[in-house]
């Protein structure tokens, strides 16, 4: 008997999540409709987007900029043994960078603004939630969509594939002082490889990436942000929640992104055009 009270409770806890999650889902499709009304109905108000666009990007410079340098450097470390046994330390710039472009770059820098950005946009905008200054904007006839979320959405949509181009030139620069300057990697075929294996479609690969990754994380903080619950740990929880849900959705866009662009590549290639991977 308690086996199947058991059963039927874990049953039970199943459904109610996998409702909740749908529920969740299903509020965070409408607040993102309602959000591109608005982008497309009204520019946003004066001095928000550079002001916001300050906290996002300039802000972000440092940590991206340090990421993406040891990005390189780890890259350059972890794999400079087997290849060099092979007699492939040259081609060495050529792997290095065609990573960092293509995945660690765009994949690293968003998850880092995520963490510093997306947690402080859901936290600021929790706490406006909670002393009820939300409710004070409509009162004043401003649509707190509008002021608050169209704002943060394009700085994250505009500055992200901007901090993206940064993380994969440190990354880069960082790949290329190990081995050229650690290891002794021979230059002048080192830098021939990397120039001649990396494309401009593999970085346009990652600036689309990072383009997706920013509408994800503004519009998932904002929500979260914006849905907090009463008090200091609602808040809290607010932050966490938009930080872990922007990671999971960068990772299963990058997934799909990257099918999506392979398929994209594979008919280009059939026609004999230049590639886009």
């Amino acid at each position: 008997m308690a086996t199947a009270e058991t059963s039927v409770s874990m049953v039970a806890a199943l459904g109610a999540a996998a409702i909740e999650a749908v529920a969740g889902l299903g509020d965070l499709t409408i607040f993102t409709f309602r959000t591109f009304l608005w982008l497309v109905r009204r520019r946003p108000g004066r001095g928000t987007l550079a002001a916001t666009g300050y906290v996002v990007g300039v802000r972000s410079v440092p940590v991206v900029a340090i990421t993406g340098l040891f990005i390189g450097m780890v890259l350059a470390v972890q794999s400079y043994r087997d290849f060099n046994r092979l007699g492939l330390a040259t081609h060495l710039g050529a792997i290095i960078n065609i990573s960092v472009v293509r995945e660690l770059g765009p994949v690293l820098a968003a998850t880092m603004i995520a963490g510093r950005v997306g947690s402080a946009m859901a936290a600021e905008l929790g706490t406006l939630r909670v002393t009820e200054q939300v409710e004070a904007l409509l009162v004043l006839g401003a649509n707190p969509l509008h002021y608050l979320v169209v704002p943060r959405f394009l700085a994250c949509v505009l500055l992200i594939p901007l901090l993206t181009v940064l993380a994969d030139f440190m990354g880069i620069l960082g790949g290329t002082f190990i081995c050229l300057k650690v290891y002794g990697v021979e230059p002048h075929y080192y830098l021939a490889h990397a120039r001649d294996y990396v494309q401009v479609g593999d970085i346009l690969n990652g600036l689309l990436k990072s383009m997706f990754f920013g509408v994800a994380i503004s519009l998932i903080s904002c929500h979260r942000g914006l849905h907090s619950q009463a008090g200091a740990e609602g808040v809290g929880r607010a932050s966490t929640e938009a930080f872990v849900a922007s990671f999971i959705a960068i990772l299963v866009l990058d997934f799909f992104l990257a099918l999506l662009l392979i398929n994209l590549y594979d008919v280009y290639f059939a026609g004999g055009g230049r590639t886009l991977l």
